[in-house]
């Protein structure tokens, strides 16, 4: 899988070189390949921003420096090209999964106020969004959401059943986990983690998601296809909360 990144940072994806995501790139598993924007400024003072019409707070990025890096990079690699914004449709595990399958996707960093909406309406084929906050630029953004591609990339990660167990991956909230000493400043592991009955464990864990969602994101059952054993935990779980 191929990355093109349009940034005024390209310093920022070094972080990509560390941990699992770092191996999976020294292995060939994606590659980065980013295009510093300002390389296109529009004048010698390595402008690539300016005011925009109509009046208010902060600066644009202007299209043509963007256009210029877009075309640096060979039609048959750019791929989809996502602009990471605010105004974006949410990132989600679903979609981290559908992107995963995609041969190239060309991110672009916006900075300052956003960038100028022509260059949107006529490169870009999708905006996303990390979440409901504001950060400084799209470089973060992008960062998370390679983070988030790569992983379900076949071979990336050392268990191949990881990404299908983690949090979000059947809708859910992963439940806790404990590892050793068995007794940690007077607290215990939980017996059933102790008892070698796999299939006990097995329903242990699936209570104690449900509980976590019930408790932390309740609004995401709403969305999730219980088995009829997890809808009977849900049952149980929440006449226990109304008594």
């Amino acid at each position: 899988m191929n990355f093109n990144i349009l940034t005024i940072f390209p310093d920022l994806f070094d972080t990509l070189d560390h941990g699992v995501i770092g191996k999976a790139k020294n292995n060939g598993s994606f590659s980065i390949n980013l295009h510093d924007i300002r390389k296109h400024a529009v004048n010698k003072h390595g402008q690539i921003d300016g005011k925009p019409y109509g009046g208010g707070e902060g600066m644009l990025m202007m299209p043509q420096p963007l256009k210029k890096s877009l075309e640096d990079i060979p039609k048959n690699k750019i791929g989809k090209v996502i602009y990471l914004s605010p105004q974006g449709k949410p990132l989600n595990n679903i979609k981290a999964k559908e992107l995963s399958t995609e041969k190239s996707i060309t991110f672009i960093c916006g900075r300052y106020e956003g960038i100028d909406q022509r260059f949107i309406d006529k490169y870009v084929d999708e905006e996303i969004s990390i979440g409901d906050f504001i950060i400084s630029g799209g470089e973060l953004a992008a960062l998370c959401s390679i983070d988030a591609i790569v992983r379900h990339i076949p071979g990336v990660l050392g268990n191949e059943d990881s990404s299908e167990n983690d949090t979000f991956s059947n809708g859910l909230l992963k439940g806790p986990q404990y590892s050793r000493p068995e007794i940690f400043e007077e607290m215990k592991v939980p017996d059933v983690l102790l008892s070698g009955n796999h299939e006990k464990i097995k329903e242990w864990k699936e209570l104690k998601s449900i509980e976590a969602t019930i408790n932390r994101r309740p609004e995401l059952l709403n969305n999730v296809k219980l088995t009829k054993k997890q809808r009977k935990l849900l049952e149980d779980l929440t006449s226990q909360r109304i008594l």
